[in-house]
């Protein structure tokens, strides 16, 4: 039984559950609710929660605990023989993955057990079927692997079959159990707002626990690289030079420094603009105006990155090196860091203004209207009153919008180019610390090496740097701003 049929079967479980639980309730007081400690709805709904939470709960630890233990188990099955020169248990491990894939395409195309157990004894016409299956495979496959990516299929198969008896059967077994409760005295409801206080925690947890698995993953490989490659030579070497085979020299001093001149004339674009685009929606725009020109504005933060790539490729690019670099002797590429710092900064123009303009309207009328009571002008009270008072959180407000800047990539690698270098000149392929975490873990890499391990620690330098902007405008906002009533 496949996971999603399971998903449907529990999730008719728990309507019928429903059904049956709300008319045992009112079948207990004889139609009669009044004598209910708790409405039939909650009884019911208090029946589903017993049948369906337990068993979704334990369909979701199966299913990410059952792929972990049958790898392991399969790649002991792997051999040091098994393993070429040049390739690592990792790699066979993919290719046992691959070909227990493959098989299953064959079974979807009409293959029997029995035509799979010949193929899984002859490699060489196992290859040729995957090949007609369009699973291709560098190497031959080796008679061990073949059996591993078979047992491999075996344990999927059991464990899914015992993942559907074990789930339907704790489903069954809360039903019945809630079932028995159901009575007139029953507190169905004080069950159920347990049930959802519980299923809120979890829900609210979701997020920490991702951001402490994402910083474990990123701490621990990170680690894992700097016993592998000197963290003295990664923090302050100036020259970024991988080569996949050893020698070399993953300075992390030439990414950062794109990522903060692509970031820094991006700000230089968006703030201005976003500012300005702010100030006049709230403060100078009629009512009218206003509906009609924020939304058109809101647009720029719904188109794709690569959209933005594309443009500064096509656009941007051509069009700063022929009016700015060639006449100006700074350079003749199309990709520059001006090229996708001025995109860039496009893109965060909505982030800016939408986020600026929230917060000078949430500042009182009651200061507007006191300073034109002194004789204030309209400019002079948004520029000595409304600004000054909006201020802390439009810092806050740029300050996010520098986190989006230093993580974007694609308009990046379009627009700056992949080249690590330190130089001023802002028409000159450059990149960042995203670009090239992307280009590390590109193709087939192995895990085992620094030069894709190097990738965790630009990760984990990124994190700890946009994570101390976004401390420092949540400081900002919080001590310098203004309390009204």
């Amino acid at each position: 039984m496949t996971v999603g049929l399971l998903s449907l079967v529990l999730l008719g479980l728990s309507a019928l559950s429903f059904i049956l639980g709300r008319q045992k309730a009112l079948a207990s007081v004889k139609g009669d609710i009044r004598n209910l400690h708790s409405l039939p709805s909650y009884c019911g709904a208090g029946v589903a929660l017993f049948t369906g939470i337990p068993a979704s709960l334990l369909m979701i630890i199966w299913l990410l605990v059952q792929p972990v233990l049958i790898e392991s188990h399969v790649t002991d099955m792997i051999l040091p023989e098994d393993i070429d020169t040049g390739s690592t248990r990792e790699l066979v491990m993919s290719d046992v993955l691959r070909i227990a894939k493959g098989v299953d395409v064959l079974v979807a195309r009409g293959a029997d057990e029995a035509e799979i157990t010949k193929l899984i004894n002859n490699p060489a016409a196992l290859k040729t079927r995957l090949a007609d299956a369009r699973i291709a495979l560098a190497a031959d496959i080796n008679p061990h692997v073949a059996k591993a990516a078979a047992a491999y299929r075996t344990k999927v198969a059991t464990g899914n079959n015992w993942l559907a008896v074990s789930t339907l059967g704790l489903a069954v077994a809360g039903f019945l159990f809630a079932l028995m409760q159901v009575k007139s005295t029953f507190r169905a409801r004080n069950v159920v707002e347990a049930f959802v206080r519980v299923l809120l925690i979890g829900a609210s947890s979701v997020a920490v626990l991702t951001t402490l698995g994402i910083i474990l993953s990123l701490v621990f490989e990170s680690w894992y690289f700097f016993q592998l490659y000197p963290a003295k030579n990664f923090f302050f070497s100036l020259t970024w030079a991988p080569k996949f085979g050893g020698g070399s020299d993953l300075g992390i001093w030439p990414l950062l420094w794109g990522t903060l001149y692509v970031s820094f004339i991006a700000l230089v674009v968006a703030v201005p603009v976003g500012l300005m685009a702010a100030i006049y929606l709230s403060e100078y725009a009629s009512g009218r105006v206003r509906s009609v020109t924020k939304p058109v504005l809101e647009v720029l933060a719904g188109i794709p990155s690569i959209v933005y790539g594309l443009f500064a490729l096509m656009t941007v690019g051509p069009f700063l090196r022929d009016w700015f670099a060639k006449p100006l002797g700074l350079g003749e590429s199309l990709s520059s860091v001006m090229t996708a710092g001025v995109v860039m900064g496009i893109m965060l123009i909505p982030y800016v203004s939408s986020l600026s303009d929230d917060i000078i309207n949430a500042v009182p009328r009651a200061l507007r209207d006191g300073s034109y009571g002194l004789g204030a002008t309209q400019s002079e009270t948004v520029k000595q009153v409304v600004f000054p008072a909006a201020l802390p959180g439009i810092v806050g407000a740029i300050l996010m919008a520098a986190s989006r800047a230093i993580g974007e990539t694609m308009i990046v690698v379009l627009g700056a180019g992949a080249a690590a270098k330190l130089s001023l000149n802002p028409f000159e392929a450059m990149t960042t610390v995203t670009v090239k975490i992307v280009s590390q873990l590109t193709g087939d890499t192995e895990f085992s090496s620094p030069e894709t391990l190097v990738a965790f620690a630009l990760g984990l330098t990124l994190f700890v740097f946009t994570l101390g902007l976004n401390i420092l405008a949540l400081y900002i906002v919080r001590k310098y701003r203004e309390q009204y009533e």
